[in-house]
């Protein structure tokens, strides 16, 4: 059956500086800051969270429905999703809006400067949630623009469809009352170690408290290489880390995790394989630039041809 994925539709424009920003930088000189980079490399990638999540669910077998927002230039976006066979009646295009980018500069030391433009994003939270869609057997409220993510979350609780709240890099958006509202609201809850930190400082609350909230079936604390933890009813399970052949790009990770998520909560599996199975794609992912290259073998994966 298909899976919503609320969440952002962006490019992603990624530079290298061939040194280190703390050189070209100096601290006592900050309050007139005006410095330029030479960047030689430079690469363009379809990213946001929503279609890496629909790329990696797509490529598993699953029925991804995409609801974001693209800008005028998103033509080859709304193509590309398309092409994968996925749903995009619920994309929106906004006139008179780019699609949201992030420009990323990376230096040497792995250290990243980054600009985001939301663009069309912020108009996200004008298409609702289809309350006649009696199809939809899961989702997922991941980083999107403010109110979209608000009313996205509110929606879904009252149509009954059960859902992942992702905060990820939007949770800094949101107060305490905010988010203990998104996890009321919520089945599942997905944030990587930093986040699982900064929910549970906002809240008041530690993790185990956390994942004992009325309604909750689960919290998933990825941790990078280590794995992840899964949080159920009080008590952690340890999912171990997968091995990556090659240490490429980060980049969409998660994201990846999160399709392997959504798969497998579709079909009743337990948590802790959805875990396994997740900590597998992000390996894979983790091997190829950007966050809709990689390859995924089903049969590999024990998920048939």
């Amino acid at each position: 059956m298909p899976a919503l994925i609320c969440g952002s539709l962006a490019f992603d424009t990624i530079t290298t500086f061939h040194g280190r920003f703390a050189q070209q930088i100096l601290p006592e000189q900050v309050h007139i800051l005006n410095v330029s980079f030479l960047v030689p490399t430079l690469r363009r990638e379809f990213g946001g969270c929503a279609g890496n999540i629909a790329y990696t669910l797509r490529a598993l077998g699953g029925a991804p429905v995409v609801m974001a927002a693209l800008g005028e230039d998103g033509a080859d976006y709304l193509a590309r999703l398309r092409g994968w066979g996925v749903d995009t009646s619920l994309v929106r295009s906004v006139p008179g809006q780019y699609t949201a980018q992030a420009i990323i500069i990376t230096d040497t030391d792995n250290n990243q400067i980054t600009a985001f433009h939301p663009g069309a994003m912020q108009h996200a939270h004008e298409t609702a949630v289809p309350a006649a869609r009696a199809d939809l057997a899961i989702a997922i409220v991941a980083p999107d623009g403010r109110d979209a993510m608000l009313q996205h979350a509110a929606q879904l609780h009252a149509a009954g469809v059960p859902f992942v709240f992702d905060p990820g890099q939007g949770l800094p958006m949101f107060d305490g009352d905010e988010l203990r509202r998104f996890v009321a609201q919520a089945r599942w809850i997905a944030v990587n170690d930093y986040e699982g930190r900064m929910l549970c400082d906002r809240m008041g609350c530690d993790l185990a408290t956390l994942s004992r909230q009325r309604g909750l079936d689960g919290v998933i604390v990825t941790l990078g290489a280590d794995g992840c933890d899964v949080w159920q009813d009080g008590r952690r399970e340890h999912v171990a880390g997968v091995p990556a052949d090659e240490v490429v790009d980060p980049t969409g990770c998660g994201d990846a995790f999160r399709a392997a998520l959504l798969y497998g909560l579709e079909r009743g599996w337990p948590l802790a394989r959805c875990a396994a199975l997740g900590n597998r794609l992000g390996a894979t992912k983790i091997a190829s630039r950007g966050g809709q290259n990689h390859l995924v073998d089903r049969a590999a994966l024990g998920l048939g041809a």
